[in-house]
């Protein structure tokens, strides 16, 4: 098991990075938040958990130890996979995850694409516990971003949607975010569209 991987940040894009560490190339899913995160950095440490099935495994990067919990915690809920605790994590960060399941607001949580009525209560009411000890912040990522809307596009169609499908959505938000939007707040508010 892998606890974190450390080296030279090769590429990285909304929806993986390629982390060259002693040149070994190791493909690592990431979640928006720690795309933001990672954007200033040529060399990098991602705290990682692997996810092993039948005919794949796969890594998956977070940048704060935080994050990581977060997602052990939602792959342990029944019918919650490592793909759709990602999609949880880059449409609501880990704290703005935290706080709408110790609110215990579903319709924020099925807002993410994935999650439904019978998901949305079975994460509050396996997780509410369990998280509220770990506890939330602010549930914000400030900063801006250049190129946000073309990398909130390629995040999207990372995460299973048409590009014009989310085109739109995003065109949308982008109208209302005007020029503070990052690529994390029109993915999370893009959501809302679909």
């Amino acid at each position: 098991m892998y606890d974190f991987i450390e080296g030279k940040l090769e590429k990285l894009t909304p929806a993986y990075a390629v982390i060259n560490c002693s040149g070994l190339g190791f493909h690592i899913n990431i979640s928006v938040y720690t795309f933001e995160k990672l954007k200033s950095q040529t060399n990098c440490r991602l705290n990682v958990h692997q996810v092993i099935s039948e005919d794949n495994h796969a890594l998956f990067g977070f940048f704060t130890e935080k994050e990581r919990e977060v997602f052990r915690h939602l792959i342990s809920v029944s019918g919650v996979g490592a793909n759709t605790a990602r999609v949880l994590l880059s449409s609501l960060n880990e704290d703005a995850l935290i706080n709408a399941i110790i609110r215990k607001d579903a319709p924020l949580l099925q807002s993410v694409k994935g999650i439904g009525p019978k998901a949305a209560q079975r994460l509050i009411l396996e997780l509410h516990d369990k998280l509220g000890k770990i506890g939330g912040g602010s549930g914000t990522l400030p900063g801006m971003v250049s190129s946000a809307f073309d990398e909130a596009l390629q995040a999207m169609q990372a995460l299973g949607y048409a590009r014009a499908t989310a085109e739109k959505a995003l065109m949308r938000v982008s109208k209302e975010q005007g020029d503070s939007a990052t690529t994390e707040s029109l993915v999370k508010d893009a959501f809302k569209y679909l």
